[in-house]
């Protein structure tokens, strides 16, 4: 989601207890089936199954059970036929919510998205109502220190001038990189040759406008991410929220 700050935001990932790492695992999973059924299991040839691979891998998940989760939609016993669903709406003061979803039934997911906001003070909204807010882009983090001793933004706009590379904003803790959805995985593909070290890369839904929220819109907004992503047909949640600096 957006919001908070994204280098604590990272920090707060890394360290992730183990009670939560099921439920992580479960969400890559049906990434993979879906990505393999969507665009067949060689991730050579599939852009989308490349990134769910590069993802499970980060979480440590099994790689026998990757490859069960690639080959599933394509074997006899295929299971769940897992899809994507995207849902829109409000939080609390009218932030807006982009929420990304892997399910096998519709009225279940709608049910308990549903749910979880009108008991937080949101609303779902129409299809198209909130998207527009949003772009959807690659995005990636790189610390400054003894991991990446040479970085500059000098160098990281030479190495993606011809990756793709849109922005680069500079920080105290380090660099944002952005780029067009469609050309992640490349300038991904270089910085990781040139020995760049990512503390964090994703295709994301930026938003284009942010605000802010305080007191017990906050307090009820974290309330109400914490419960979507706690869901388990809910992939993730994209906002318009920012922290206040």
């Amino acid at each position: 989601m957006a919001g908070h700050n994204k280098w604590s935001k990272i920090k707060h990932k890394k360290g992730a207890n183990d009670a939560k790492r099921g439920k992580v695992w479960t969400k890559l999973i049906r990434e993979l089936t879906i990505a393999s059924k969507a665009g067949g299991p060689d991730p050579d040839g599939n852009a989308r199954l490349r990134k769910a691979i590069d993802d499970a891998r980060a979480a440590n998940v099994p790689k026998d059970t990757i490859q069960k989760a690639i080959q599933r939609p394509h074997s006899s016993d295929a299971g769940a036929d897992y899809e994507d669903l995207v849902y829109e709406g409000y939080g609390p003061a009218g932030v807006a919510l982009y929420i990304q979803c892997a399910t096998d039934n519709r009225n279940r997911t709608a049910s308990e998205v549903g749910a979880a906001l009108r008991k937080h003070g949101g609303n779902l909204g129409k299809s198209g109502s909130v998207a527009h807010q949003f772009k959807k882009a690659g995005v990636f983090m790189l610390e400054k220190g003894e991991s990446n001793p040479e970085l500059a933004e000098d160098r990281l706009l030479e190495l993606g001038m011809d990756a793709g590379l849109d922005e680069v904003f500079e920080s105290d803790d380090g660099f944002e990189l952005r780029c067009d959805a469609s050309a992640f995985q490349e300038l991904k593909d270089v910085l990781t040759n040139a020995s760049v070290r990512l503390a964090h890369s994703d295709i994301e839904m930026v938003p284009l406008l942010s605000m802010e929220l305080a007191g017990d819109s906050l307090e009820t907004f974290e309330r109400l991410i914490e419960k979507l992503e706690d869901l388990d047909d809910v992939q993730r949640v994209w906002s318009n929220f920012e922290a206040a600096s």
